[in-house]
């Protein structure tokens, strides 16, 4: 009864910023919409969850990630709805990840992704190697969740105009990922692709996503031109 009460309470604190932010995030699908499937770590199995996909959007200066688990949720430890903000060690929990690199260059970002509402940013020079860049207010993604007992879905805007390591207009390489939180605590990893080993998100095997710089689309004949010098 207590998990029951606790995934009501959570669904229902979320409901309204969910109306809000679904509405942006569907007026971006009118790009290209790349719709993936994570895999789970062989070495961290789970029965709680069946599947974990998700969809990708591109627009300029923006990115919209979907992620939808699908599983039986009261087997699940997902935080609680808080105020956003930035903390830190989400991902010693439930939470989805991002990673962003400009195609072929080492630098990229980190973003980390709770349900609770909370968030965390970090920049890198190269493999696992942090800058001082990161956690920065002007870097806060824009987070919306829902769930039902069966499926938890997590919504996210990131300003990619706002990465200063990202080449501006080029080609994206991204990593999505998931730690999930079972309820004895045993956390299972998701990632699009893993390398040989220990599940290492930042490897850059990872990065197997590309995103084509969006295009903007042509004036239609005809259209009067903007006034001007």
């Amino acid at each position: 009864m207590k998990k029951a009460a606790e995934a009501a309470f959570f669904i229902a604190h979320h409901s309204s910023l969910i109306t809000r932010h679904v509405i942006g995030f569907e007026a971006m699908l009118p790009s290209p919409v790349h719709a993936v499937t994570l895999v789970c770590h062989p070495e961290t199995p789970t029965e709680a969850v069946r599947g974990i996909t998700a969809r990708v959007s591109r627009t300029p200066g923006k990115l919209a990630v979907s992620y939808v688990l699908v599983g039986a949720l009261d087997r699940l430890r997902v935080p609680a709805p808080r105020a956003p903000r930035i903390a830190e060690r989400l991902w010693q929990h439930t939470c989805c990840e991002i990673f962003v690199a400009s195609k072929g260059m080492p630098t990229y970002y980190e973003f980390n992704l709770s349900p609770s509402g909370e968030w965390a940013a970090y920049a890198f020079d190269g493999y696992r190697s942090r800058t001082g860049e990161a956690c920065a207010e002007g870097l806060a993604p824009e987070i919306a969740v829902r769930g039902s007992a069966s499926m938890l879905e997590l919504d996210a805007v990131i300003r990619l105009d706002r990465l200063s390591k990202l080449r501006s207009g080029a080609p994206l390489a991204l990593a999505l990922s998931a730690v999930i939180e079972d309820g004895d605590g045993a956390l299972s990893y998701w990632a699009l692709r893993h390398p040989a080993g220990r599940p290492d998100f930042h490897h850059s095997e990872a990065f197997s996503l590309e995103l084509a710089a969006p295009t903007t689309p042509p004036a239609r004949a005809g259209s009067p031109s903007r006034a001007g010098g």
